[in-house]
């Protein structure tokens, strides 16, 4: 049975990918993260890092598994997918830097626009300039990409590099897509995220 763990990106709430989640065949097993801390999630004294929240998701990771992931979450999922390949079936990444060079590439520093929406998040995810490098090339999980081209944090030239760099990867771009674009385009991605994962 096809099994997904949803990964938010620094928004941090387990509610971002239910509108696509809810599209989703009903007998599909659905657990969707939040990160403690991150967004406007409570803090947990744990949670102190990138690794923590990778952690966090591979303790969940008892069998393969469906990892479905945005911005942020990217790149905790395709850690894990190098990490564990044998644990990781399948990735969606949606407007995610994924461990890639991401200024390089044209995008815009979302960190003084996040402080602004959740003062209370935790220092650590602003502190960072970049997110570190992942050899992405040995990915070994069919992929698919999501991008709009209308997202000046994660910009379509993002995600034509990671499909230029991964072995077995789609690029489906959502006109008009923003950075929330699995949010506001879940009745678009849905059916293309079910036919990725059956």
């Amino acid at each position: 049975m096809t099994r997904i763990l949803f990964l938010p990106g620094a928004g941090a709430s387990p509610d971002f990918w239910k509108p696509v989640g809810t599209l989703l065949p009903a007998d599909w097993s659905k657990e969707y993260f939040g990160w403690p801390g991150l967004g406007d999630q409570p803090h947990e004294p744990a949670v102190t890092g990138i690794d923590d929240l990778v952690r966090m998701v591979a303790a969940k990771m008892d069998g393969p598994v469906d990892l479905v992931a945005q911005s942020m979450g990217g790149g905790i999922a395709a850690r894990l997918a190098i990490e564990q390949p044998q644990k990781v079936r399948r990735l969606v990444l949606t407007v995610t830097s994924a461990g890639i060079d991401m200024a390089g590439l044209g995008a815009a520093d979302w960190r003084e626009s996040y402080r602004k929406s959740f003062p209370r998040a935790l220092p650590w995810i602003t502190g960072s300039r970049a997110a570190a490098l992942l050899p992405v090339e040995k990915i070994e999980a069919p992929t698919l990409l999501l991008w709009g081209d209308s997202d000046p944090i994660s910009p379509l030239a993002v995600g034509r590099h990671l499909q230029s760099r991964l072995r077995d990867a789609q690029l489906h771009v959502v006109a008009g897509g923003d950075h929330d674009l699995a949010r506001t385009h879940a009745a678009e991605v849905a059916p293309l995220i079910e036919r990725h994962l059956r």
